[in-house]
């Protein structure tokens, strides 16, 4: 397991400013408390080819093995607790899980026999985010709009296995992967639909992070881009 920095700037400050929306609510907010329990599902899209740097190691594979970006791109489920402070407010945490698995081979090389040389790439996030909700026009009217933003908390694996091709042109059959945790901001855009009680929606949200690669670990790339964008349907109540 490897520490890693945020992207972007500092997770204490980030934190700091998720805290002081939360405190800054309206001084009547604590006769208002009430609980928000949220489950999430949809489609994540991770940062495409053009804003990965080089030293990424999806971007580094591309000139290696058959795949696109795109194929990185898959479901992710979630839940999330919040507590909403008067009329206008909530803050809470919540996590979800995402996993692809995308299968490759060589772009210009093959066995003796001349069958493909294969691998599997395989890429999981959990992330945890920390954050707080505005909602302008309030959060008891039929549709409620709203913004917010957080701290997102990201454990996150990467791994390549299968077949591979050392430097005396031999195959071998081998695993490489790496794990650690991930720090950066996260973004929220939506809209719920309901009453009092139960309410549905869509939500669109952002995460920025970027994770180091062992170096001793064999990788074509030293570090993981682990940002993206997140297409959510919605639905919870309050109680």
């Amino acid at each position: 397991m490897r520490t890693f920095v945020p992207r972007g700037g500092s997770t204490s400050v980030l934190a700091a400013a998720v805290l002081a929306v939360a405190l800054g609510a309206p001084a009547t907010a604590s006769a208002q408390v009430d609980q928000v329990f949220t489950i999430q599902g949809g489609f994540l899209m991770v940062e495409g080819e053009d804003a990965r740097s080089d030293g990424d190691v999806l971007y580094q594979n591309l000139s290696i093995f058959t795949f696109d970006i795109d194929d990185f791109n898959g479901g992710i489920v979630g839940a999330e607790w919040a507590l909403g402070l008067g009329n206008y407010v909530e803050a809470g945490v919540g996590g979800g899980y995402y996993q692809r698995t995308v299968d490759t081979v060589y772009w210009d090389l093959v066995d003796e026999d001349g069958t493909e040389i294969e691998q599997e790439l395989k890429l999981r996030m959990a992330p945890i985010t920390v954050s707080a909700r505005v909602f302008p026009l309030g959060r008891r009217i039929p549709v409620q709009p709203y913004v917010g933003g957080g701290l997102a908390i990201i454990p996150w694996r990467y791994s390549e296995s299968g077949e591979f091709v050392d430097a005396d042109d031999l195959i071998f059959q081998a695993t490489y992967k790496d794990s650690g945790w991930a720090y950066g901001p996260v973004f929220y855009g939506g809209v719920r639909f309901g009453g009092d009680i139960f309410f549905g929606g869509g939500e669109f949200r952002y995460h920025n992070a970027t994770a180091d690669l062992d170096p001793d670990i064999e990788f074509f790339g030293s570090e993981i881009d682990l940002g993206a964008y997140q297409f959510l349907f919605t639905f919870g109540w309050r109680f």
